[in-house]
């Protein structure tokens, strides 16, 4: 096998499911692979955890069960296990055998609802970052009122120098291009201001690397917090630490909007008749702005396609978690991040850290 085994995945139509991770596993693991075999008919699974409560679940969905296998795993990772813990101690988790399957060849990209800073440790430790990248990022998709944005880091570095902030957004401008179709992307560092004398050292220094170098995108400059909605750029670069706290409040926001639209409509027999008359425009609405659409968050960096999908979401939303994984491979992205960072660091293909050569 290759020492870097994802140029040519042995199995690309392999998904490993982590299916004791998330809130209500191995149920919602189970609907969601149900939902996702029916969009992707060529997909098969490999599910890891309690064969005992798999096997049963299975059972519902015949043809799921034909296209699925289980291998047992005896030990999960609690939802609040320190990464280091489960990174010692977790080797026959149900998360740690999903990602040893991508490592090893059986699977594609491995997807799981787990505890994301078990799955983040465990995931760099076994599959390593891609030639060129020093440390990986997490990213998703938020809607915006232009589209789609893709925003990065969103927790997995809570400190990030220039070089490392530079590399998440060449990432997210190749994620962009590849799976979003925007031939020239826009890029923004999230700042506490536009101006350029704004934000700690190494948000400028970052900036100036990203007008200096040629990459496969546009740098748009800096952005703030209320940008990151309006889609004044395609891909929004930040570290972990301060791209968490915006998801969160971007989430935060979202459902406290819900909740305030409900206590409206259901404030009045005049309301509710409201309601019923702009029922469609509602429905619109909530399709929009349905967090399950967006669930899924990618793991960008490592040798291997790995996914993490919220741990509270249903089976919907972790069948739209293993679509992101699907798409993924299927467009080669781990490739394509990989020939770009060759060629802004002048790597030989088959090296696996920057630098060499």
């Amino acid at each position: 096998m290759s020492d870097l085994p994802f140029l040519q995945p042995l199995h690309p139509h392999v998904i490993a499911l982590d299916a004791m991770g998330g809130d209500r596993a191995p149920a919602i693991v189970v609907e969601g692979a149900a939902k996702a075999r029916e969009r992707y008919p060529e997909i098969r699974f490999i599910f890891f955890g309690d064969e005992a409560k798999i096997e049963p679940l299975l059972g519902t969905y015949p043809i799921l069960k034909k296209s699925s296998e289980i291998r047992h795993a005896v030990e999960v990772v609690s939802a609040d296990a320190k990464p280091s813990v489960a990174l010692r101690q977790g080797r026959k988790s149900s998360m740690r055998l999903a990602i040893n399957a991508v490592a090893e060849g059986d699977a594609a990209c491995i997807v799981s609802a787990g505890n994301t800073g078990a799955l983040m440790a465990m995931a760099k430790f076994v599959l390593k970052t891609l030639p060129g990248v020093d440390r990986p990022a997490i990213a998703t998709l938020i809607p915006t009122e232009k589209g789609e944005t893709v925003m990065l880091d969103l927790g997995a570095n809570i400190e990030c120098d220039a070089e490392n902030l530079f590399q998440f957004a060449l990432m997210g401008a190749i994620f962009c291009r590849t799976v979003l179709g925007r031939s020239e992307p826009t890029i923004g560092l999230l700042n506490i201001g536009t101006e350029e004398l704004k934000g700690h050292d190494e948000v400028r220094i970052a900036a100036s690397i990203l007008r200096e170098r040629p990459i496969p995108a546009k740098f748009h400059g800096f952005i703030e917090g209320n940008d990151i909605t309006a889609g004044t750029v395609d891909v929004v670069v930040t570290d972990g630490f301060s791209g968490n706290i915006a998801l969160k409040t971007i989430e935060g926001t979202a459902h406290l909007i819900a909740h305030f639209l409900r206590q409206a409509f259901d404030s009045s027999v005049i309301a509710k008749l409201g309601y019923v008359l702009s029922r469609g425009a509602f429905q619109k609405l909530k399709s929009r702005t349905d967090p399950r659409r967006y669930n899924g968050a990618m793991f960008l960096g490592l040798q291997g396609v790995c996914v993490k999908s919220h741990g509270g979401t249903d089976g919907e939303g972790f069948a739209c978690a293993i679509g992101v994984a699907h798409d993924l491979v299927a467009r080669d992205f781990n490739r394509r991040i990989a020939e770009e960072m060759a060629r802004e660091y002048g790597l030989n293909s088959e090296r696996t850290k920057m630098g060499e050569g």
